[in-house]
Parts: C-alpha cells; sequence; structure tokens
C-alpha cells in the first residue's frame, strides 16, 4: 500500500509517499523577503502552485499510488480555514480524480501529530489518549489526543497562548537581529554563542495557559539598551523553552498518567528540547526533521484510513 501526501502550510510546501515500509518526502520552504516576518495568503497560494509540480518529480519513481491524502484546513474546529491550503486541495483532487482513487482530507494539525506519532519512538503513542504539545509559528497549544478513525486525532485545547505563538516570537527577535525568515534555526546558532552565565528570564504562565507577547518588548528593549545579539538570542529562546516547560508540568498535575509528545516546528530546537528533558521525564519528541512542516504525517494518516477501510 502506497499512499501520496500534500501539505501546503503558509510558509512549506510538502509532498511524501508513506507505506508499511517507510517513507520518502520532498518540501521546500517559501521565499520571503529580507526584514519581512510572514507571507499574505495569496503569495502562500501563488507559490505553492509554483512549487508543487518540483516537488512532485523529486519523488519519482512514485510507482502505483493507492490513495492520496491532503491537508485542508489548520485545526480540526468549525471555521478553521487557509487559502494556501487551496493549493494542496486541487492537486490531491486532480490526482484522485485521473487516477479513480480515494481521497482523504486532514488537518494540517493531524499531520503534525502523526508525524510526531510515527516517530517519537514509543509504539504505544497514538493508540490511547495522550497530550500533544504543538508549538510552531501559527500555534502554541496543549492538546488533550486521542485516536479518531475519521480525522486521524480528536484533539481538546488544554492550554494555549493568549497572545502571539511561540514561533512568532523566535521570527519576530529574529528578523529584529537581522535573521531570514523563518528564523528558527539561524537563531539557535545565534543563541550558542552567549557568553552570559545567565538570562534573565520571567515568563507569564497561570496554569496550563500562557502570555508571549511580552518577551518581543523585552527583547526591543535588550537591544536598545546595547545586549548583545547572542544573548538576545538566548533569551528569547530560554522564555519559550521555560514556557513550555512550565505550561506542561502543570498538565503533568492535570494528567499524571499520560504521556506528553512535542510536535511543530519550534520543537527542532535542541535547546529546547534538552530544557524538557532534563525537566519533564517521559518527555516524547518528533524527529527533528519532521516537527516543522512536512506531508509525511499526512500521508500516514492517509495509509491508516485506508487500511481500515480496504484491509479486512
Amino acid at each position: 500500500m502506497k499512499i501520496l501526501g500534500i501539505d501546503t502550510s503558509n510558509y512549506t510546501t510538502s509532498v511524501a509517499l508513506a507505506s508499511e515500509d517507510g517513507f520518502r518526502q520532498s518540501r521546500k520552504i517559501l521565499s520571503v523577503g529580507k526584514g519581512e516576518c510572514g507571507l499574505r495568503q495569496s503569495n502562500a497560494l501563488f507559490l505553492h502552485t509554483v512549487n508543487l509540480p518540483e516537488m512532485m518529480r523529486a519523488l519519482q519513481p512514485m510507482g502505483k499510488i493507492d490513495a492520496v491524502a491532503y491537508s485542508a484546513y489548520p485545526r480540526d474546529v468549525e471555521g478553521s480555514y487557509m487559502p494556501c491550503f487551496l493549493a494542496g486541495q486541487s492537486v490531491a483532487e486532480s490526482i484522485s480524480s485521473a487516477l479513480d482513487i480515494p481521497i482523504y482530507r486532514f488537518s494540517h494539525q493531524a499531520g503534525h501529530l502523526m508525524a510526531a506519532v510515527k516517530t517519537c519512538g514509543d509504539e504505544s503513542i497514538g493508540k490511547r489518549p495522550f497530550l500533544a504539545f504543538h508549538a510552531s509559528g501559527g500555534t502554541t497549544e496543549l492538546l488533550y489526543a486521542e485516536p479518531n478513525d475519521e480525522i486521524g486525532f480528536s484533539a481538546e485545547i488544554v492550554g494555549c497562548t493568549k497572545d502571539i505563538s511561540a514561533g512568532q516570537l523566535v521570527d519576530r527577535v529574529g528578523v529584529m537581529l537581522g535573521l531570514s525568515f523563518p528564523c528558527g534555526g539561524e537563531l539557535e546558532k545565534l543563541a550558542l554563542q552567549s557568553k552570559a552565565k545567565k538570562i534573565q528570564t520571567k515568563i507569564c504562565v497561570r496554569g496550563t495557559d500562557c502570555n508571549i507577547s511580552g518577551a518581543e518588548n523585552m527583547a526591543l528593549k535588550m537591544q536598545r539598551e546595547g545586549v548583545s545579539a547572542e544573548d538576545i538570542a538566548r533569551f528569547a529562546i530560554e522564555f519559550v523553552g521555560k514556557t513550555i516547560l512550565e505550561m506542561s508540568l502543570s498538565a503533568r498535575e492535570r494528567y499524571p498518567d499520560l504521556p506528553i509528545i512535542y510536535a511543530g516546528g519550534v520543537m527542532r530546537n535542541e535547546m529546547i528540547k534538552n530544557m524538557l528533558a532534563k525537566k519533564l521525564s517521559g518527555a516524547l519528541f518528533a524527529d527533528t526533521a519532521l516537527s516543522s512542516d512536512n506531508a509525511v504525517g499526512t500521508a500516514y494518516l492517509g495509509l491508516e484510513r485506508y487500511l481500515r477501510e480496504t484491509v479486512k
């Protein structure tokens, strides 16, 4: 069985093939102008349309495809919508019609969760309820998740940011420091050069909810006061890490028996992962390569759905 997955998030064009033997993927980050903190949806949709043929060619040879799955919207809630996912929908529906094969719709968030479930190293995850922390440029949510045959996972928000996301802080601070968007990788490299013995970070967490925007103002103040770029970068990353840790510890008090898995582009950051691993026993992480936006999770969601519907 072989399933084609397509994900066209706001900043990455991604396609993948998944089978019971493993996966292959092809992905391309959308280009963002120097000094800019993102893309208009119309620009993202255009770039996905341009990128998709190239990404599909990169997967050759594909062989026989049994079904196609795509990310249709950000999250599994009413009204969740972003135009950029129309690019993936168009290609998926065309392939489904041309090959007369099943087509499955999933949320972008469900794809992230499945990528983490498949690569975290614990085969029991995904077969029973678990906690999932989805931290990215568009989302900072702590979820109570459980398997759902139709949509992959049912997810209830049990904690979240009340203003900007963790990824937005990372990217805004990075752009402020002259880095290229998206800034996560470059910001971490810069932070690792910090020589400070300790960075003061006063986080704002109430139970499993948080506020992050104040850290952006703190970073701007640090820059005005002449603090080095390395220390500012380290401040932003430690702020995010400590915020996620505190929210996770609060969740553990509420759900002591559930494992916590971490997904999303922010979780590519090794500094943050190390911080969580040291303080939180049993923390599970998606493979670094599949923490950021990808179609692998979407393809695996399609594979599991196809197997349920066709294999008796």
